[in-house]
């Protein structure tokens, strides 16, 4: 199961709403749909969680680029809300890298015949590939209260909860949960 919250910055502190993540394809679009929930270009945490798995937060401020922090990217890539946080730059992927295969340095062992050595996920990309680990900016929420070393220990389960009181929005993020 999971949940996904905006929380805006107001004058008169944090407003919370739900968001429906169906429609958004792209971390761009996330971008966009927080910026629309705060005119007055104040900051903005979307704010995910698959149920005790993994939660990630991006922080948008104005027009600056988004801020990312997933506490489990493994866990978050198999996610179809987890993989629109995980950009080549966050998982300090080469997006322009050569995706050509080089048959000479494969080694071919009698495994490719769907048999593999490694586990792969669905899109065909070793599970390897993303680390069991968090990811991001591990101090996208320094200033609002909650330090690296804070969230780098929460568990997926109450992180979001646990960042609400943090941030002294609690009630405003239990009314849509």
């Amino acid at each position: 199961m999971y949940f996904a919250a905006l929380l805006a910055r107001t004058e008169d502190g944090w407003e919370a709403s739900d968001t429906e993540l169906d429609d958004v394809e792209s971390l761009s679009d996330l971008a966009e749909l927080a910026r629309e929930a705060s005119p007055e270009d104040d900051t903005v945490l979307v704010l995910i969680e698959q149920e005790d798995a993994w939660f990630g937060v991006v922080r948008i401020d104005g027009e600056d680029d988004p801020r990312i922090y997933v506490s489990d990217a493994a866990a978050a890539a198999r996610s179809s809300y987890g993989e629109i946080l995980l950009t080549d730059e966050l998982l300090g992927r080469d997006p322009d890298a050569d995706d050509v295969v080089d048959l000479d340095s494969l080694d071919l062992d009698g495994t490719e015949d769907g048999d593999s050595e490694e586990d792969d996920d669905e899109d065909g990309t070793s599970a390897e590939a993303v680390p069991h680990s968090p990811v991001g900016d591990s101090q996208i929420l320094d200033d609002l209260g909650v330090g690296e070393k804070e969230l780098r220990q929460l568990d997926a389960d109450d992180a979001l909860s646990a960042i609400a009181e943090a941030l002294g929005a609690s009630e405003v993020l239990e009314t849509v949960r």
